[in-house]
């Protein structure tokens, strides 16, 4: 038997999604930018998977930029930001639990002489609001937080955390990492305060090399890749007909019961949670409840690396990360865990399972019942 829990580094490609894709591949595979019927064809494309993914967002389709994926809306969202209002100032607010796509960038702009706030979070990983209204100042330019985190799925307060920014300082731009929480989250940005938010598409049953920034309508970034003005001139290339059609069909399908999905998946993790808090030697970090993310669980083990326990799950047909997808092939210490302050001996020792709709109540017994007989095994060869 095979149980793949490991959909937050990525998801299996829906069938509508591979579908849409083909056909773009090898029946209107036309430049989008050619006047001809095939561009035409290639264009509808764009057009109707735009107002598709606006349509989930309840937002006006120009603002909606596709682009290569999360990383790059990121690093789109963070430099075209401190790029158009340099002259505005050179103070920037994060959180130390954000995904390297933008932990990184912020880490650039330290090198490059900016101040950068990092907002403390409590053990479940939750930002500190009275921090946030405290840091924001008349030169930050930019606050980034993402809604929920990649390792732990905290749910940032991001309804309040735009209050409390727009309150303190109109003109700063706050930007959201949604990429765990779009596609299991009702997320209106125009209604919420979100001046600018990040969505990956293989996360959401779409292909790889897709994904979006929305940018509110007078929200005003530089463009970090010039070239023919595609996109409104904000990410230039030919566009990727292809995975943009993907993703626009994996958001239909996302969308169209959300309720459904978000009930599957905490109806799995509760029945996940349940037993491994049944079992000798895990502990789960963070929030559980449907307080949390419904597809997250990070589960630390009692004398046994996580490098070790992920292989032997996978002899056994059981996928899981040891954190970040983007850092598990680099073994480091996790950000996240160090600042919810997690016990030392837990930080090579955490692994995270992560679900999607297409997971079974059979596939979460048969990983639990992979655990428990492995715990004991695998222990036995713990370090001194």
């Amino acid at each position: 038997m095979e149980a793949y829990l490991d959909n937050s580094a990525t998801t299996v490609c829906s069938e509508r999604a591979a579908e849409k894709m083909m056909e773009a591949l090898r029946i209107n595979f036309g430049n989008p930018s050619s006047l001809h019927m095939k561009g035409v064809y290639a264009e509808r494309y764009l057009r109707v998977s735009r107002a598709a993914v606006a349509k989930t967002l309840r937002c006006r389709e120009d603002e909606i930029i596709f682009t290569s994926g999360g990383t790059e809306s990121n690093n789109l969202a963070i430099f075209g930001t401190v790029r158009k209002r340099k002259r505005m100032g050179k103070h920037v607010i994060t959180t130390p639990i954000e995904h390297a796509s933008v932990a990184n960038p912020f880490s650039y702009l330290e090198s490059m002489g900016y101040e950068v706030t990092y907002l403390p979070v409590d053990k479940d990983g939750i930002i500190d609001l009275h921090a946030l209204s405290e840091a924001v100042r008349a030169d930050t330019v930019l606050v980034s937080i993402m809604h929920v985190n990649n390792e732990i799925g905290a749910v940032e307060p991001i309804e309040e955390a735009a209050g409390i920014i727009h309150s303190k300082n109109p003109d700063t731009y706050f930007h959201v990492d949604a990429i765990q929480s779009y596609g299991k989250f009702r997320i209106y940005p125009d209604e919420t305060g979100i001046d600018l938010m990040s969505v990956s598409g293989h996360k959401i049953h779409g292909p790889k090399g897709s994904g979006f920034l929305f940018r509110r309508k007078g929200v005003l970034i530089d463009p970090i890749i010039l070239g023919g003005g595609q996109e409104g001139g904000m990410r230039s290339g030919t566009e990727n007909v292809p995975a943009i059609a993907g993703l626009g069909a994996a958001a239909v399908d996302m969308y169209k019961d959300i309720d459904g999905v978000r009930k599957n998946l905490f109806s799995l993790k509760e029945r996940f949670v349940k037993e491994i808090l049944e079992t000798k030697g895990c502990h789960i970090n963070g929030k559980y409840d449907e307080t949390s993310a419904p597809q997250i669980i990070s589960v630390s083990f009692d004398d046994v690396r996580a490098e070790v326990m992920l292989h032997a799950l996978e002899d056994r047909g059981v996928y899981v990360s040891s954190g970040s997808a983007c850092s598990s092939n680099r073994p480091a210490v996790s950000r996240t865990l160090k600042a919810i302050g997690v016990d030392k001996k837990y930080l090579d020792s955490t692994v995270r399972f992560s679900l999607s709709p297409y997971n079974t109540e059979e596939e979460i017994d048969y990983a639990v019942k992979c655990v428990r007989e492995l715990l004991p095994i695998l222990g036995k060869f713990k370090r001194h």
